[in-house]
């Protein structure tokens, strides 16, 4: 079974090394679609094209980061890529195959025979404390152990599906819930490791310092990523997080339904310690 993870990247030269050893070790390939890196990113991903990259192209950025360009981009390739399953895949974002499983085609084939052509995966939001503030560096897997569950609602993580015929929809929910006639979710959510920030420069580099558009921000997208301001950051205390042992054991019970930045954000003021 071929599995292709549609993956836009801006910048994202810290993650993709990790992030394509990891999806080849998945046996899943990547298709690149970079919105106009600057830096690094590029470089690294055309040493891997033929070896777990699978394609690679550029998407105009026009000065601003558009999700609904990069969404309707993916489901353009979605329609032309031969693969049996495809992803939609963020830089930071690591999915895992059901604990009986070795790899996402074997599971996802699995689930195919089940009679299911979509998998929601349950995120794991990876994040730096106060007490441990700073893994901007290659082995940030290794050091950044605290997560929280996250679930601002019941199905939010639809995020891998069967190929299909017709174009399939990403661009109305920016890519969380897949849209497609005959949609048969699988019950079972698989997993997902999110490192959403790596240290304060990286957060204020993700957010702070980006251009959104501004039509996508007028229709309630971006959220909180918009609005977040430098004062406004702080990091929990890992008392109230959890620690990582193994995925394995990843604990997805009593999740939370907002990041700790949007708090910040809603506050404008620390997080309560």
């Amino acid at each position: 079974m071929r599995v292709v993870a549609l993956l836009a990247t801006y910048n994202e030269s810290r993650f993709i090394d990790q992030l394509v050893r990891h999806y080849s070790d998945q046996n899943v390939e990547i298709y690149l679609l970079d919105n106009c890196s600057t830096y690094g990113t590029l470089d690294i991903a055309r040493r891997y094209h033929g070896h777990g990259v699978c394609g690679i192209e550029t998407l105009p950025r026009d000065g601003v980061f558009s999700l609904r360009r990069q969404m309707e981009r993916k489901e353009e390739l979605a329609e032309s890529i031969e693969a049996e399953w495809l992803i939609h895949l963020d830089a930071d974002e690591y999915f895992l195959p059901l604990a009986d499983y070795r790899t996402l085609p074997e599971t996802f084939e699995a689930a195919e025979r089940e009679g299911y052509n979509v998998i929601n995966f349950q995120e794991f939001t990876f994040i730096p404390t106060a007490e441990s503030p700073d893994h901007d560096h290659a082995d940030f897997r290794q050091t950044m152990l605290w997560y929280y569950p996250f679930l601002p609602e019941p199905v939010r993580g639809m995020r891998a599906w069967k190929a299909q015929t017709s174009r399939v929809g990403l661009a109305l929910s920016g890519g969380d819930r897949i849209r497609f006639p005959g949609l048969s979710l699988c019950p079972k959510s698989f997993s997902m490791l999110h490192y959403q920030f790596l240290g304060i420069p990286h957060v204020t580099e993700k957010y702070v310092n980006k251009a959104f558009d501004e039509n996508e921000v007028k229709q309630g997208w971006h959220g909180w990523r918009a609005r977040l301001r430098p004062e406004q950051i702080r990091l929990p205390s890992e008392s109230k997080l959890r620690r990582y042992v193994s995925d394995r054991a990843l604990d997805a019970s009593n999740p939370r339904t907002s990041h700790f930045l949007e708090l910040c954000v809603s506050a404008g003021e620390k997080i309560p310690q």
